[in-house]
């Protein structure tokens, strides 16, 4: 943010003005205004990378009880959302009315006030030590298993054939983990059973004093049952990139309608088109709010609190819905077109109709990024394993940006391979593209029902990984 304040601020750091009587191009930046400015592009999102999924694990991590860590997954994200709508609007204000550089040095100010109220609880934190990469552990278990598949088994296997952990004092495994001195827990889950024998224990995997022999020769159960978990929850974050493609096609699209409908609030105020993304946000934290402090108490006093997987669903079906509201809301649009005789005029003309009925389906996939995106997160963060919390989340953030890329290809293939975006749209079919959406959200829905299904099946048939922790602290 200092750099996008210098930017704006110094004369040499940005090309020319360019001249009102001269008929030569405008002056283009040099090399290096260019790497300032990526330079500066780079570091924020290096930064928002290292802060925005960071944060949430951080917190959460602090609190003891569930329900208090899902609380503060969704006040989370309901800042979040609200910091957006100042960004989108107050600091874009102030851009456009007082000047770049003080619209950025605001933003530089508020960053420099959030590290210096982040630090000054650093000694109240409970802080996680690193214990080493995560994936280390879970790359052995596939390459041990790739080994020993091959392998032929006698008599039958039971739990004292697989590897839980070296005996305290007797070597210690590089996962720190102590073996059960009592009764040994059950053997590892059915579940990807191909797997199973990269923690089966043969001869030459250990020394006679019970450490192991070769590392990448033998794996504990909960080193396998670490994998199996990210490889059954793999699919239901795969559902979840055509949800954010579908967010990201109608947050570009609804910029176009904005264009071609009336703005206008009062006789000397209109809404700026691309402010209506304002609505999505606004919709989302005041839905967290309402669902926090009213909805999912009173669920849990008179009846049931969604699951996480149920809610889940129940933004998936939201998005769904959206895209059906913004498809009807164009077809609308156009027939209001029609009636005025505007239908055929070579231009954007905007069409007689209040640009405020774009509010409801942005408000409603705004409701449904409220269920949907704070659940992902409290679900990753609940079964991911301890050392991947971190990744867990960071798995939500991957999910979003490759689901707005695939919305951009999603419109540059529509225009390729269909008149339905030209560049007059009141000449094209900008509902079918809503339609053609509702129909994908509708069969990734679908898509979104099987996968669930499947992890809860395999959650059943998982082993209790408590048991496996207790008996580790034993």
């Amino acid at each position: 943010m200092i750099l996008m304040t210098l930017t704006a601020t110094i004369p040499s750091l940005r090309p020319h003005p360019c001249s009102t009587n001269s008929s030569q191009a405008c002056p283009g930046p040099s090399g290096g205004q260019l790497a300032v400015l990526y330079s500066a592009f780079a570091l924020a999102g290096i930064g928002v990378a290292g802060t925005r999924f960071n944060m949430v694990t951080m917190g959460a991590s602090q609190f003891d009880t569930p329900a208090d860590r899902e609380s503060f997954i969704n006040w989370y994200f309901c800042s979040i959302y609200m910091a957006f709508v100042i960004a989108v609007t107050g600091i874009v204000y102030v851009q456009d009315n007082v000047g770049w550089g003080w619209g950025y040095g605001i933003c530089a100010l508020l960053n420099a006030i959030s590290i210096l109220v982040f630090l000054a609880g650093r000694k109240k934190y409970r802080m996680i030590e690193p214990e080493g990469s995560p994936f280390t552990g879970l790359a052995r278990v596939l390459v041990t298993a790739v080994r020993k598949n091959g392998m032929r088994l006698r008599g039958k296997v039971d739990s004292g054939d697989y590897y839980y952990g070296c005996k305290e004092g007797r070597g210690g495994a590089e996962d720190g983990s102590v073996e059960m001195m009592q009764a040994l827990p059950p053997p590892p889950s059915k579940r990807f059973s191909f797997l199973n024998r990269a923690a089966l224990k043969v001869q030459g995997d250990m020394h006679p004093s019970g450490s192991v022999a070769k590392p990448w020769k033998l794996c504990t159960v909960k080193h396998v049952e670490d994998l199996k978990t990210i490889l059954s929850i793999a699919p239901l974050w795969s559902a979840s990139f055509l949800l954010s493609t579908s967010i990201g096609v109608q947050a570009s699209l609804s910029v176009l309608q904005a264009l071609a409908m009336d703005r206008h609030l009062v006789s000397h105020f209109a809404i700026p088109a691309g402010s209506f993304s304002v609505f999505t946000l606004l919709s989302s934290a005041m839905s967290l709010i309402l669902l926090d402090r009213l909805i999912y108490p009173f669920c849990m006093a008179h009846l049931r609190t969604p699951t996480l997987l149920q809610r889940l669903g129940i933004g998936h079906c939201l998005n769904c819905t959206g895209m059906v509201a913004s498809a009807l809301v164009e077809a609308r649009r156009r027939a209001v077109l029609k009636s005025h005789g505007l239908i055929s005029i070579p231009a954007n003309a905007a069409a007689p109709m209040s640009a405020l009925w774009l509010v409801l389906p942005l408000a409603l996939v705004g409701l449904g990024e409220a269920f949907h995106l704070p659940g992902q997160v409290g679900l990753y963060y609940q079964d991911f394993p301890m050392a991947l919390k971190n990744t867990a989340t960071a798995a939500v953030a991957a999910v979003i940006g490759l689901g707005f890329y695939l919305s951009t290809a999603v419109v540059d293939l529509v225009q390729r391979s269909t008149n339905w975006l030209p560049n007059n749209i009141n000449a094209g079919r900008l509902d079918n593209v809503y339609w053609m959406m509702s129909v994908v959200t509708l069969l990734n829905f679908g898509y979104f029902l099987i996968c669930a299904g499947l992890y809860g099946n395999q959650s059943k048939d998982g082993i209790d990984e408590s048991v496996i922790k207790e008996e580790s602290n034993k």
